[in-house]
Formats: C-alpha cells, structure tokens, sequence
C-alpha cells in the first residue's frame, strides 16, 4: 500500500490546495504565490473523499470489488456530504446509502453512464498500488472503478489514461526529468485509451508538448474565459485542452495529461501550473498531484503543504 499512500498524498495535497485556491477572489495574489492566501488546514474535497475509498478497498481486497467500492463511496458520502460532490453524485450516492443498488441508481441518474471528471479526479491511489503490473492490469481495474459511478465510455477513459499516467510515472521515476520520459507519459497513454473524445484530446495535448502555442492552430474547445484565478497567458492552453470548467473528462483529462508531462520531475510547479489555468483547479489538482507524486516521491512533496493539508482519515 505504500505506493498507494504516495499517490494518495500527491492527490489531497493538490485537491486541498486546489481547492483553498478556488475559494479565494484574490487572483493576483494566488497567481503570485497560491499558499500565501491559503489558510490551514487546507480542506480536501470529494476528490479525496472518493480517493480514500478507493484505497480502503484495494486495501481490503487487492483489487476493486464494485459492490465494496460503491458501499464504501456511499459510506463517506453519508458520513460527510458536505465535501462538495456534484449533484449527480449527490444524488446517486444519496440512493445508495439509502439501500439503492449502485448499478440501477447509476442508470436512472445517468442514462448512458456519466463522464464527468470524477472518475479520474480519485484514480491515483489505484495506479499506485498496480504500478509494477501490467498496464493491461491498470486498465481493467481503473474500468472496474469508473463504471461504479461513471458508466459512459468518456468517463471510462478518463480513468484509465489518468491511472495509465500514474503507473507510468512510477515505472520511469528514475528518468523523469529526461524529455524522452516527459514525451514518452503520452504514447503509453494513447496506446491503452480507449477511442474517445478524451484520447483525442490527449492527442491534441501530446502535440503541444512542450511549448505554450501563440496562436490556435487546431479544433478547438468552446469554453468561457470567466474562470476563477485564471491567468491569461493559459488561454492558448485551454482553448486546446480545457481546464475542467465543463466538469467532464473529455474537459479536464488532457489537460492535466499535458501539465503532469510537463512538470513530471517537479510536484510543486506543476501543482501552481494546473493552478494558473483556473476552471475546476481543485480537480486538476488532484489528477496532476497524484501523477506526478508517483514520479517524484514523498521528498518531492513540500512538506510545509502536507503539514498544511487537512489530516486524512483513512
């Protein structure tokens, strides 16, 4: 469990952070130094909240058993219904704490299966505790979490590219400042995505790379500029790839596929990156945090940030 636990650390540090940050109006103090406005203890969100149950059963059962992960989701659901769940997963979660059965309720809530980001935002725990097996491993147990609560086939594949993602960081920690690792996060992600709205978008994000484009020179994603901390000169960025505003995986995976690449050898300017692109940044944060936490270690976590986290319950 102990790579899992990294993961879960990189995860609520960044949901936390991402979080304090999307609570305060003062953008330019955030884009100047995001912990400086933030208050202790950071408080996580459902992001971690979801993330803890995924570890709870994997560390029950070494794999995910959906009935256990749906009891478990709808336990701290009830528990702590204040940890900001959308509405439709206040709605199912709701249900089955109430005795619904997970696979009906998901159904009736979301005809055709939802593809909201929540299936990605808690993977990490999972692609830490898989990171030595086979990623054929890595995308059947990310498929078996997601369809608990995100049965559509973008919500599937958001999960599986941001757990492949994790899994990879762990498997190339060792070179994870080389460009070629850097680079190499995104083929390992496409060659197990499934076709989707979200591997084409990781597409788009594996030909960005490296470099801030000027100027659009691809289809492009309708998205609002009326984002929270949102700085400017991340618009180009998000007019590519999103930035979660939409709160769906084809939204917020490529993106954060682009940022964790990125900063692959740095936990913390990829934290502030994911920051400065606005949208849902307590998401992002999240899925970027525990990517890139499986490359860098425990080390490479501030320690000032994990002590200003809200504790865990585990």
């Amino acid at each position: 469990m102990t790579r899992a636990a990294l993961a879960l650390d990189g995860l609520s540090v960044g949901d936390a952070l991402g979080e304090t940050c999307f609570r305060d109006d003062n953008f330019e103090a955030i884009l100047d130094d995001p912990t400086a406005t933030a208050r202790a203890p950071w408080p996580w969100t459902d992001d971690t909240a979801m993330a803890l149950s995924i570890y709870d059963v994997l560390q029950d059962h070494g794999r995910i058993d959906q009935d256990a992960l749906a009891a478990r989701f709808a336990k701290r659901f009830q528990a702590q219904p204040w940890r900001g769940y959308g509405a439709g997963a206040f709605r199912l979660l709701g249900q089955v704490s109430g005795g619904a059965e997970w696979r009906a309720a998901s159904e009736t809530i979301f005809p055709g299966g939802s593809f909201g980001n929540g299936s990605a935002m808690r993977i990490a725990p999972l692609a830490g505790y898989f990171a030595d097996d086979d990623y054929s491993v890595i995308v059947e147990q990310a498929r078996l979490s997601a369809e608990v609560t995100h049965a559509h086939l973008e919500g599937i594949a958001g999960a599986i590219a941001a757990a492949v993602a994790g899994a990879y960081a762990w498997k190339h920690r060792g070179n994870r400042a080389d460009a070629a690792t850097k680079r190499g996060l995104f083929e390992v992600v496409l060659a197990h995505t499934p076709a989707s709205e979200v591997r084409e978008g990781v597409v788009r994000a594996a030909t960005i790379a490296f470099e801030l484009p000027a100027e659009p020179t691809m289809r492009l994603l309708d998205h609002g500029m009326t984002t929270r901390a949102f700085d400017t000169s991340m618009v180009p960025i998000v007019r590519h790839l999103g930035n979660g505003s939409r709160i769906s995986c084809q939204d917020t995976v490529p993106f954060c596929m682009w940022a964790a690449a990125r900063h692959l050898d740095d936990y913390q300017t990829a934290i502030l990156t994911t920051i400065r692109v606005g949208g849902d940044i307590d998401t992002n944060c999240a899925i970027v945090g525990g990517i890139v936490a499986l490359a860098v270690g425990q080390q490479g976590i501030p320690r000032d940030w994990l002590k200003d986290r809200e504790e865990l319950v585990v």
